[in-house]
């Protein structure tokens, strides 16, 4: 059984680190294994241990991390001693299940404008109802609480 390939377009910065996060502990929170380090098909090897990896191209922000390689790796393993809070889980999952930007407000507004479309992310299934009777949006995507 494939699993179906999905993207979402992210703003740089913290939300590429928090990415970064959520996919390398993706095992881990799977339970398959209690270290990224030991699941080789993510990036957490590369940019933590410094393991070599021919499909690994260091993005500019994980350079500015530090100036060598040593303290970039350090800094990456920093990232990696707190845990990736429920809100940023939810964010993260929600924009790309819906295929939808991940990004602050202002990031929401200036893609909308290029693309001449609305991008909202929606909660899944029918809207809420609410004291007065209309639906509202419970749920949207906010800003990753980082």
């Amino acid at each position: 059984m494939g699993c179906r390939y999905k993207s979402s377009l992210i703003q740089s910065d913290l939300y590429l680190l928090t990415c970064l996060r959520y996919i390398d502990l993706n095992p881990v929170r799977a339970a398959m294994l209690e270290d990224p380090s030991h699941y080789r098909w993510i990036s957490y090897r590369a940019n933590a241990l410094g393991v070599a990896d021919p499909r690994i191209t260091p993005h500019p922000l994980y350079l500015a991390l530090g100036i060598t390689d040593n303290l970039r790796q350090t800094a990456y393993r920093a990232l990696f001693s707190a845990e990736l809070d429920a809100e940023a889980i939810a964010d993260i999952r929600l924009a790309i299940n819906q295929n939808q930007v991940l990004g602050n407000g202002r990031f929401h507004r200036k893609i909308e404008q290029v693309s001449g479309e609305r991008r909202e992310a929606r909660p899944r299934g029918r809207p809420k109802k609410t004291v007065g009777g209309d639906s509202g949006l419970a749920g949207v995507q906010g800003d990753l609480g980082i």
